[in-house]
C-alpha cells in the first residue's frame, strides 16, 4: 500500500511542476496556479493530510528550484493540502475537503504570506494583495478537482478494498 500511495504521490508531483509552469490565471500582482490547489484537495482525499503535506512542499520546492514558483507557495500550498486532509479525514466528504482548501489556502495562507512578505520585503501593502489571487486560485482549482475525483477511481488505483 506504501508503494502505491508513494507512486501516487509522485505523479502528483510531477504534474503539479508541470502544471504549475504552464496553466495559471493572471490576477493583479500575482499568478494563479490553480493546479497547485487541484492537487492539493486530489492529494489530501486520496492520500490523507500527511501526504497532501508533503506533496504541496515538494512542488513548492522543485518549483523555486526551477526558478517558476516563489516563496509564497509554501505557506498557501502547505496549509491548504494540510486543512483539506484533516476535514476529509473526520468528514469523508470532498466538498468539504474543498471547503478546508479554499480555507486553509485562500484565509489562512494568504495571512501567513501576508507577514513573509512584511518581513522579507519590509512592505505590508504588498502583502495584503496576495488575499484574493489566493482566494480566487484556491476556489478555481478546487472547483477542478471536485470533478477531477469524482470522475476518477482513485480507490481502484490505489487498490483501498485489498489488503
Amino acid at each position: 500500500m506504501k508503494t502505491r500511495k508513494l507512486t501516487l504521490a509522485s505523479v502528483l508531483i510531477a504534474i503539479g511542476v508541470l502544471l504549475g509552469s504552464m496553466l495559471y490565471i493572471p490576477v493583479g500582482v500575482s499568478k494563479c496556479f490553480f493546479a497547485q490547489h487541484t492537487i492539493n484537495v486530489v492529494a489530501a482525499v486520496t492520500l490523507g493530510p500527511t501526504y497532501a503535506v508533503l506533496v504541496a512542499f515538494t512542488i513548492s520546492l522543485i518549483r523555486n528550484i526551477l526558478g517558476i514558483g516563489s516563496i509564497l507557495a509554501f505557506p498557501g500550498s502547505m496549509i491548504g493540502g494540510f486543512l483539506a486532509g484533516v476535514i476529509f479525514t473526520y468528514s469523508k466528504s470532498i466538498k468539504f475537503a474543498i471547503a478546508g482548501e479554499i480555507f486553509g489556502t485562500g484565509i489562512l495562507g494568504s495571512l501567513v504570506s501576508y507577514y513573509l512578505v512584511k518581513i522579507i520585503f519590509k512592505n505590508k501593502i504588498m502583502g495584503l494583495a496576495f488575499i484574493y489571487p489566493f482566494l480566487i486560485s484556491s476556489v478555481v482549482g478546487s472547483f477542478f478537482a471536485y470533478f477531477l475525483i469524482k470522475y476518477i477511481d482513485f480507490d481502484r488505483i490505489l487498490n483501498k478494498n485489498k489488503i
